[in-house]
């Protein structure tokens, strides 16, 4: 059984015999000595998407529930929602919009190292790779003459994202992404 303290975002754990996953973990340390670290704790309910708040404390003890992670691939969107196959036994699954609202921004075509979460055979959630490589779709020319300090500019993707990049990246340039903060890591 893990512990609070051993949370992250993506587990999948079972409260009041429900399934639900973390989707956001906020750590409260106290300053006096004696006091206990707080783990405040959004679950959203696998089917339902039911939010859930709990405070819990770091040895508070959590029941798993048996899911699978397995490698999946992005195959299409349409208005039944984001469509995705398991690489292993070519199955094809269907999230809606609000099943994929946070990892959104980073799916395109050819996107590398998903992970799908399934429950009792059904897809419930994605994992995203910790990078992704995308290519700029726009993104206004650098300045002539401009100071070697580091300045940035906005990049708009495929997906629809726009994050800050340096100025000398030019449109059609593959980047590689954080997914955790949403920031330019790198040239791929």
């Amino acid at each position: 059984m893990p512990k609070a303290a051993e949370l992250k975002k993506g587990h999948i754990i079972q409260i009041n015999g429900q399934p639900y996953i973390v989707s956001n973990i906020d750590v409260k340390s106290p300053s006096s000595r004696s006091g206990t670290t707080l783990y405040k704790v959004r679950f959203n309910h696998v089917q339902t998407k039911q939010k859930l708040d709990q405070s819990l404390t770091g040895d508070d003890f959590l029941t798993p529930i048996d899911f699978q992670k397995r490698a999946i691939q992005f195959l299409y969107q349409d208005s039944e929602g984001f469509t995705f196959m398991d690489n292993e036994d070519f199955a094809q699954f269907t999230l809606s919009a609000e099943q994929v609202e946070e990892p959104l921004p980073y799916l395109h075509d050819g996107i590398e190292g998903l992970y799908g979460l399934i429950v009792e055979g059904n897809l419930v959630g994605i994992e995203l790779p910790a990078v992704v490589e995308m290519p700029i779709i726009e993104t206004p020319p650098a300045i002539k003459g401009s100071s070697a300090s580091a300045r940035t500019k906005t990049a708009t993707f495929a997906s629809g994202l726009e994050i800050q990049i340096p100025e000398y990246l030019e449109t059609g340039e593959v980047v590689r992404i954080n997914t955790d903060s949403g920031k330019f890591m790198s040239r791929a």
